[in-house]
């Protein structure tokens, strides 16, 4: 198996499309982001990176708070409006609907099937990008979307980002901490 250099790159092979809420100047503010993940289990965070110039940045730094909006594949377009505009220069708040939850200052897309509500925790200065770490006060879930009280993946048809493009979640291929039972050294 050959392997050539690609030189180094933020390459991930897919990752969660998300929205980034936030109130910026007292009005909801959703921008997209693909660099999102866990950051802990206990306490549970969350965490993204965001480009240190974006307009939402700015209300993160304002309240201390903001939400990770996971939005169905159904969400693609009104999704990627959201990434393609700034909230500096076009009124995003529209776009979804607004709600608040426990920390009443990070706005959620009530349209989204899963909303993370979240504390700011840390920023930490990667270069260009600000590691945005928040430390998770709710998770907002439709119920439709919930299975033995977890967000169902399926039921949430979440959209997938890679390479400048959008996916939609496969077919399971094994059980996580099982599969790997069935391994036979050769």
């Amino acid at each position: 198996m050959e392997k050539i250099r690609l030189g180094p790159m933020p390459y991930m092979s897919v990752m969660p499309t998300v929205l980034v809420g936030a109130d910026v100047m007292g009005k909801p503010n959703y921008m997209v982001a693909a660099w999102a993940t866990v950051a802990c289990m206990a306490p549970p965070m969350v965490c993204v990176a965001i480009n240190k110039g974006r307009y939402t940045w700015k209300g993160i730094e304002e309240n201390r708070t903001f939400s990770l909006n996971v939005p169905s594949v159904s969400q693609a377009v009104e999704t990627d409006h959201c990434g393609l505009v700034s909230g500096a220069r076009e009124d995003k708040s529209g776009v979804f609907t607004s709600m608040y939850g426990i920390l009443g200052t990070a706005p959620m897309a009530a349209e989204c099937p899963v909303s993370i509500e979240c504390e700011l925790f840390e920023s930490v200065d990667c270069g260009s990008h600000l590691l945005v770490i928040g430390k998770i006060a709710e998770i907002h879930a439709m119920k439709s979307c919930v299975t033995d009280g977890k967000p169902d993946i399926r039921k949430i048809d979440p959209i997938i980002y890679a390479q400048s493009t959008y996916y939609r979640v496969g077919d399971r291929t094994g059980e996580a901490f099982s599969a790997g039972k069935k391994y036979r050294k050769r």
